[in-house]
């Protein structure tokens, strides 16, 4: 290999992706799950600008560099949520967003557009490895849980909770796993994989 090829490569953006996904959604999901006091409800928000939210993003920008289109998508817009969600949640604390009564609406709207963005990056999922169609899986229904409740169908975002923390251990695997198979140089974690990659 020559030194300009080695120049010109990168580190593999996976499993930080994940890790920053993994991490917020964990945190998150922690408070929709009721296992924390409600008034910590607001400790994702620095995560969701700055892990989930700009590292994800960096994350998703290194994908478009390596020539994963997959990779470059998913970060891209999960770090884009993050930051909008983070965004939305200060603006209503300022006032500079009021939905009223129609609060849970509006959210509603804003989850099930994610929600249906999710769908198809599940299927996407499903040729990449079986550890991220696990992932892709549990959001998709973390996503649907949560419209659920927003639109009144359920009693509270408990469900959600719970299962956003099924995937948030999901994604911590297969972060793990490129770490871990990179730097051990061999298989360490199975991702059930087509190739070897954390993404």
């Amino acid at each position: 290999m020559s030194e300009n090829k080695k120049l010109n490569e990168i580190a593999d953006p996976g499993p930080l992706g994940l890790a920053a996904f993994a991490t917020t959604t964990f945190v998150l999901s922690l408070i929709n799950a009721q296992l924390v006091p409600a008034t910590v409800a607001d400790a994702f928000l620095t995560l969701g600008l700055f892990y989930g939210g700009l590292a994800q993003l960096l994350a998703g920008m290194w994908e478009f560099k390596k020539n994963n289109t997959f990779g470059a998508t998913a970060f891209t817009s999960y770090g884009a949520f993050w930051l909008a969600l983070a965004g939305m949640v200060y603006c209503e604390k300022l006032g500079l967003i009021n939905y009223g009564e129609d609060g849970a609406i509006g959210s509603g709207i804003f989850l099930l557009a994610w929600t249906i963005f999710t769908f198809y990056m599940w299927i996407g999922s499903m040729a990449v490895n079986k550890a991220l169609l696990y992932v892709f899986t549990t959001l998709l229904l973390t996503f649907i849980l949560l419209d659920l409740e927003k639109f009144g169908m359920l009693a509270d975002g408990v469900p959600a909770g719970f299962m956003g923390l099924a995937c948030a251990a999901g994604a911590w695997y297969a972060s793990a796993a490129g770490v871990i198979n990179s730097t051990h140089g061999k298989v360490v974690l199975p991702l059930g994989s087509k190739g070897n990659s954390a993404h």
